[in-house]
């Protein structure tokens, strides 16, 4: 330590912290030396983030501080990570390393995505530019294309009603979608296929009085019933079990599961934010999340936030 504090790492020494160190009796100091085609740490951090993702309007980067720089999102939407890109970054030289979410994170404004770090004060500009070439498309931000939703809450005698609808809207709110209608209708076939029919949304969702318990149940027939497709009935995410994924007319028809009414991280979470920022998700990918898909009573999951107005 000297007065006024102390130097940091990677300080590049002058005159004025050089008669720091004098005045509180320091002769010898330990000090790294660049190398011919040597790039700072900071310098480094720099120029491979840029080749990350700081042309993206999307995204933006920090300034580079002791071989740091960290890739923020400037709003809401899914992260797409090309992982065979990153672990070949990684490969180049260990002292140049890269960190992110996982695919298809969903993100909020200022949640950090990325983080390259220059581990030693100094790498070759040789790893560098080796390092830039695995980049191109290694991170990609997908932001809310849809922008209006419909609700339709089934009842039945003693159910739940429209109990959760707030967890559902805050899930939508995160998404920049605005809830613009909550219609409740009994929960028969036909129903729900006018509900559908009617509905002027760029995404509809149905929260059921009772469990959809199969593919010909009653929401899924009343799909069918208004001219629309099941996708996907069920899929191995926990919770989140009894989701079933449609279309009607070219737009998105989700049938939440009851776990939705919940603001604990669920399957719907997975599917919602996907489907909103026009990501394509098929019958395939769903059932691909099995791994990863054991949501149920883990304590460091994050739950939906409503946003502050």
């Amino acid at each position: 330590a000297i007065e006024g504090g102390r130097l940091r790492k990677g300080l590049v020494l002058g005159d004025s912290d050089i008669a720091a160190l004098i005045a509180v009796g320091l002769e010898d100091v330990t000090v790294a030396v660049l190398e011919d085609g040597d790039i700072s740490e900071n310098e480094a951090a720099k120029v491979l983030a840029e080749d990350l993702g700081g042309g993206a309007k999307e995204m933006r980067l920090t300034d580079a501080f002791t071989g740091r720089v960290n890739l923020l999102a400037k709003g809401a939407g899914v992260v797409r990570i090309d992982a065979d890109k990153i672990a070949a970054f990684n490969r180049v030289d260990p002292m140049i390393t890269i960190a992110t979410v996982p695919d298809m994170h969903q993100a909020d404004a200022d949640t950090m995505l990325a983080t390259i770090k220059i581990i030693s004060f100094a790498v070759s500009s040789i790893a560098v530019d080796k390092a830039a070439s695995t980049l191109k498309g290694a991170i990609e931000f997908c932001p809310p294309r849809l922008k209006k939703a419909r609700l339709i809450v089934t009842e039945i005698p003693g159910g739940a009603g429209e109990k959760g609808v707030s967890s559902i809207e805050d899930r939508l709110s995160r998404l920049d979608v605005i809830l613009s209608d909550v219609v409740k209708v009994p929960h028969q076939k036909a129903p729900i296929a006018t509900a559908l029919e009617d509905s002027s949304a760029d995404i509809t969702l149905i929260l059921t009085g009772s469990a959809t318990s199969d593919l010909h149940d009653v929401a899924p027939q009343a799909l069918r019933a208004a001219g629309g497709q099941v996708e996907r009935f069920g899929m191995p995410v926990d919770p989140g079990n009894l989701l079933f994924l449609g279309d009607l007319g070219g737009k998105p028809v989700i049938g939440l599961p009851g776990c939705a009414r919940s603001p604990a991280l669920n399957g719907t979470d997975w599917v919602l934010s996907r489907v909103v920022c026009g990501i394509p998700i098929s019958s395939a990918d769903i059932a691909a999340m099995g791994v990863g898909g054991l949501l149920k009573e883990i304590p460091t999951r994050p739950q939906p936030r409503r946003r502050q107005k």
